[in-house]
């Protein structure tokens, strides 16, 4: 964990190293600019284009600084570099300038932002190209090291290993941990050995060499050996163990919705209910390759804490390789740039089950030194597919203890969770601006005050007050009273949870509502509900309440299945 000053690229901030880092951000941004006229199709191409030159560069400068005679890998006969213009070819030479200011690992996490930055969005996405801060690259490993992985002979696997952020770290781990050998060869030969990774973009893969061997470059130089490749160009989830277990699976895998094909789906079914999320079939995948009593180390969003598509994922953990610690990244801004959910780090040691397990804290101030702080413990549920309640503060390990003594849900109070059912935009052509025959009010989630009323009003854009739903529309119609429930609020909110009662008066006053679907319907089955209306908005707008469900819910969004 560091401990000095630190910015985005994680190094002390001299007043070189702050030059350094302004001149990274400068031509980034221009580079930026440069990308906005290329065409989409022709973006990524551009992107690589940039790097190349920027990587070019910095091994050119490097090597005048030491008297290394190598070139760098060559790329791959595959990728075709597009022209690109002088001015972007110079704004590229000087951010690998700039960055050979700084060690192999910042140096990479500088280039690799900058490749990602100037993809196309959809590729970005779709590949889940984030590339991970080197403090937070050094705490996993840490947290590795805490849950037994010996870096003196432990086989590492990171299997979506992008630009090296991992694969450069763990390698400067296994050279130090071997200072008592004799043998540089031998120091070579077991990186060699023990490291893997595996990255579907074959350039993200070229750039793990070139700074691999700028990592090792002294052992290199001092034997007369290039190393050889330790990452394969493939498509992860493709690939089977066969004899081949890890000590160690590492990784920030790529996050998102992924439609996989037919023939996965069927491989990783027994981690799956419904959509299929890339972070969380990497997380099977990773069981896989992770031999009994190794070491699984990942980043991740929080969601499949809680969230129902991530309930087969969360019992197959339970049975396979429960939690040794969970880390919190409480604060993005600082800390983990252009990532807009959630996340944390996480260690799991396979073949090893137990209920219980630590929770810490990873956050820095804006330019700031990066702590840990714990937390508490967290005890899963008995039936580790239900959500796991996990602490966020010390104080709510003791609320937690409480809770899980408590028996009763909604259910038990006589009530039912469901979406509201209007998506506003696929009915756009029956939304209006006044009351009328057959028009009904449409209950947007502004309605809910964060006082815990309910106030009819649509004044945000795009808001119509009335809906006059077609014969085919009937379905949307909401008849009875209900509680109503913003369904999409932030941590940084004084309360997740914003309740309001819907009024049967205003019900019986227009007949019927429309609800819409960024409000969850708290409705009452058969009958009259065991708890008041009243009494259980109240409840849900409490503080106890509000601190329970932060510790189940790892997302913006409040479901209903929560």
């Amino acid at each position: 964990m560091t401990t000095g000053k630190t910015n985005i690229l994680g190094v002390e901030e001299t007043a070189p190293l702050k030059l350094a880092r302004s001149a990274v951000e400068d031509e980034s941004t221009r580079l930026s600019s440069f990308a906005e006229s290329v065409k989409q199709e022709e973006r990524l191409g551009f992107a690589r284009a940039v790097a190349f030159f920027a990587v070019s560069e910095y091994w050119r400068v490097l090597r005048e600084r030491s008297g290394w005679r190598w070139s760098p890998t060559e790329l791959p006969d595959d990728i075709l570099l597009p022209s690109i213009s002088n001015t972007a070819k110079s704004s590229a030479a000087n951010v690998g300038r700039a960055v050979s200011n700084f060690d192999a690992t910042k140096a990479s996490y500088g280039v690799g932002v900058l490749y990602t930055s100037l993809m196309p969005e959809k590729i970005r996405a779709r590949g889940g190209a984030f590339y991970t801060p080197p403090s937070l690259c050094e705490a996993l490993l840490d947290m590795a090291t805490e849950a037994g992985t010996d870096w003196r002979s432990a086989r590492v696997l990171d299997p979506a290993c992008g630009g090296g952020a991992f694969l450069l770290p763990v390698a400067q781990r296994i050279a130090a941990s071997q200072r008592n050998c004799n043998s540089s060869n031998t120091v070579i030969d077991n990186i060699q050995r023990q490291l893997r990774g595996f990255e579907l973009d074959p350039f993200a893969a070229w750039m793990s060499q070139v700074f691999l061997e700028v990592m090792l470059g002294d052992l290199c130089h001092e034997t007369g050996r290039r190393l050889s490749p330790v990452v394969r160009v493939c498509d992860s989830l493709e690939q089977a163990p066969g004899r081949t277990r890890y000590d160690l699976v590492v990784g920030n895998p790529p996050y998102g919705r992924f439609r996989l094909s037919q023939a996965l789906r069927k491989k990783f079914q027994r981690s799956l209910f419904g959509h299929s999320n890339l972070y969380g079939v990497f997380t099977d995948l990773a069981l896989r390759f992770t031999r009994e009593g190794g070491v699984i180390a990942y980043v991740t969003p929080t969601s499949f804490l809680s969230g129902e598509y991530f309930k087969a994922l969360r019992g197959l953990l339970g049975s396979e390789a429960t939690p040794e610690s969970i880390d919190f990244v409480t604060r993005r801004k600082g800390v983990f740039n252009d990532v807009l959910q959630e996340t944390l780090l996480a260690t799991y040691k396979r073949g090893e089950i137990s209920r219980t397990g630590k929770v810490h804290f990873i956050s820095s101030r804006q330019d700031g030194p990066i702590f840990r702080t714990a937390a508490g413990t967290f005890k899963l549920p008995n039936d580790p597919r239900r959500p796991w309640l996990i602490p966020r503060t010390e104080a709510q390990s003791a609320l937690l203890r409480q809770v899980g003594e408590l028996p009763y849900r909604l259910v038990d109070y006589g009530y039912t969770v469901s979406t509201g059912p209007l998506v506003w935009n696929r009915h756009k052509s029956s939304l209006r601006d006044r009351p009328g025959k057959g028009r009904y009010p449409l209950i947007w989630a502004e309605s809910v005050r964060s006082d815990g009323e309910f106030s009819f009003r649509a004044k945000r854009r795009n808001h119509k007050p009335y809906f006059e739903p077609s014969k085919r529309e009937k379905w949307v119609v909401t008849e009875f009273p209900c509680l109503l429930l913003q369904r999409t609020t932030a941590k940084e909110q004084c309360r997740r949870l914003i309740a309001a009662e819907l009024p049967a008066s205003f019900i019986a006053e227009h007949g019927a509502v429309v609800i819409e679907n960024h409000l969850n319907m708290i409705k009452p089955l058969n009958g009259a509900p065991k708890v008041a209306p009243a009494v259980l908005s109240a409840l849900l707008n409490s503080n106890v309440v509000d601190q329970v469900f932060r510790c189940i819910n790892g997302s913006v969004a409040v479901s209903a299945y929560e």
